[in-house]
């Protein structure tokens, strides 16, 4: 049976290009970086050199980035090393407002677990409200920031819709207040969706922290980073032999830190033309959909959002047996983030931008990618309708 892949936005297949960067340091260049020795140095060579090439895929300096495991690492690294830092001294005080955090109410899961374990060890947490393409008011961000804010983490691009935020209009308004008050407020974001998929400029931006993960961007899983914009005060959640300048112990995965390297190498030649491609195959399918199946809807903005992201809903269908049947028919998408999709709730995305549960749980996200063709957008349009027709017959919603 064919099989199309249409769920990038999950994970995605590592590059043949990316494979071949790897495969010597699994069992020929297989120092450890912390070793004097040949072998070790060797290693050293091939992480610094790494960190170099990631780090000119946003605009950054090479000794700002801070290899991790995961994206899920890096923002735990993010909200709880600013949170901590900030904190010292506070930090076994009870009934003392330890700080305040900012985030929006469509983070990813670990950046909206970070926040929830921080309150319970007395911070204070404000999540934005979104409007009903999931973008933030600046100026609801504008008066929900006080005295005792230390950060802002909003998400770039949403995993689940596809809506990028004003990042840079974010930073600059952050910028203006921080001189105002004569404060520091960081300002994180993450942009595990984004990095890769379209440009990125740290210092344009205006952050202070960054998150961006290999899996997402054809390299391997098991590496990720965090921009850390120097001069930023940050406490190290994991400790031990000081690797990554002290800012994350661990012995250090380099055949996946090269293959995120050479991932980040392929990315700034090719973007471009990738996007320009990608987003004529995504429109096609927006229109498709739209025009072939009644009672379908887009989620997200429908201009501002990643160029490989389509998220609808439908009517009178629950997004789960969709995925299934066209699960049947060889192709692959999800109802939201791979993340919580085995989770029986609605997402926490779409109720954000408005949605009722029973409509929430009829939504399909398909995302394209680097090796999707438009004969599998053909095929798809052509598999969906008939889904989601036999679905409506035998639905209960009706």
């Amino acid at each position: 049976m064919k099989r199309i892949y249409l769920d990038y936005a999950s994970t995605t297949p590592i590059d043949p290009r990316v494979w071949r960067a790897m495969s010597p340091y699994f069992n020929k260049k297989f120092g450890n970086t912390m070793s004097l020795h040949s072998f070790g140095q060797e290693a050293k060579l091939a992480l610094e050199e790494s960190r170099e090439r990631v780090a000119d895929l946003m605009g950054a300096r090479s000794n700002e980035i801070i290899f991790t495991s995961s994206a899920t690492e890096s923002n735990n690294l993010a909200l709880k090393g600013i949170a901590l830092r900030q904190a010292q001294g506070k930090l076994f005080k009870k009934d003392q407002n330890k700080g305040h955090i900012i985030i929006s109410q469509i983070e990813h899961p670990c950046i909206i677990e970070s926040a929830r374990w921080l309150e319970r060890q007395g911070f204070e947490v404000t999540r934005l409200k979104v409007n009903k393409y999931g973008l933030i008011n600046l100026k609801d961000l504008e008066k929900a920031i006080k005295k005792e804010t230390i950060l802002v983490s909003i998400i770039h691009a949403s995993n689940e819709i596809g809506t990028i935020q004003p990042i840079k209009e974010i930073g600059k308004l952050l910028q203006a207040i921080n001189h105002k008050l004569r404060a520091k407020i960081y300002f994180h974001t993450d942009a595990s969706q984004s990095f890769g998929k379209i440009p990125i400029d740290v210092n344009k931006m205006k952050v202070d922290l960054l998150t961006a993960s290999s899996h997402k961007m054809y390299g391997p899983k098991g590496a990720a980073c965090l921009y850390i914009k120097e001069g930023t005060n940050i406490e190290p959640i994991l400790h031990g032999g000081g690797q990554e300048e002290g800012m994350r112990s661990s012995t250090v995965n380099v055949p996946a830190i090269v293959g995120f390297a050479r991932a980040c190498e392929i990315c700034q030649k090719e973007m471009v033309k990738e996007v320009q491609r990608i987003i004529k195959l995504r429109n096609k399918l927006i229109k498709g959909v739209l025009e072939k199946i009644p009672n379908s809807y887009l989620n997200g903005h429908p201009k501002n959002r990643l160029p490989n992201n389509a998220n609808f809903w439908f009517k009178f269908v629950e997004g789960e047996s969709i995925v299934i049947q066209l699960d049947l028919s060889g192709i692959s998408a999800s109802t939201g983030s791979a993340c919580s999709s085995a989770k029986l709730e609605p997402s926490h995305v779409l109720l954000a931008i408005g949605l009722k549960h029973q409509e929430a749980h009829g939504s399909l996200r398909v995302s394209l990618g680097r090796f999707t063709k438009e004969k599998d957008i053909n095929y798809l349009l052509k598999v969906l309708p008939v889904v989601i027709k036999q679905l409506r017959k035998i639905s209960p919603f009706r």
